[in-house]
């Protein structure tokens, strides 16, 4: 996902594991996993939408916040008790399981999932370009001035961008038909 405009960011929390470029809604801080984010909780939440109604609400897109830490990066960050430099100096706390390494940030991939509990960005009110696959995919979506929802059921598909004609999140601004890329004109929030 590309963020080409925007008037409206804010600083939030995944409630669940989101994948990047997914439209979203404001929602109470409540985590699906049960963890305890300390310092985090007083951030507001950001949900996909598991309704229509709620993905009426979904004028978010949710992407990575800006690093403010070295690379490589550890989703989620391991802990193990009694360990010194991130749990690496025992060869009893190896292999790190459940845990994935990045050596390129995530933000700078397309699609990358949010793990539940991260502070990520949500951009309301802009201009986004979805790559193909981002999107729920039909030929009536590739009309400059279509509407746009964002899918509010169940699957893989919820928070993608679809076409619509009810719970309008967005607009249809161009569609690249060399890549199927999709831009889309979201609604201030």
């Amino acid at each position: 996902m590309e963020i080409n405009k925007f008037t409206d960011i804010r600083g939030v929390v995944a409630n669940e594991d989101i994948a990047e470029g997914r439209m979203c809604r404001i929602a109470a801080n409540a985590f699906s996993d049960g963890h305890n984010f300390g310092s985090r909780t007083d951030l507001p939440g950001v949900a996909l939408p598991d309704s229509g109604a709620e993905g009426a609400l979904s004028r978010y897109v949710i992407t990575w916040r800006v690093p403010d830490q070295s690379l490589p990066m550890y989703l989620p960050e391991p802990s193990v008790p009694w360990s010194l430099r991130r749990g690496f100096d025992r060869t009893s706390n190896l292999p790190l399981t459940g845990t994935t390494v990045h050596l390129t940030w995530p933000g700078q991939k397309h699609g990358i999932t949010i793990p539940s509990g991260q502070i990520c960005l949500a951009f309301g009110g802009g201009v986004f370009t979805f790559p193909s696959g981002s999107y729920i995919g039909t030929s009536s979506i590739q009309t400059p001035g279509a509407s746009v929802s964002a899918y509010g059921g169940p699957g893989a598909n919820k928070g993608k961008p679809y076409y619509s004609t009810s719970g309008i999140v967005g607009y249809v601004e161009r569609f690249d038909s060399s890549n199927a890329d999709l831009e889309i004109r979201t609604l201030v929030p």
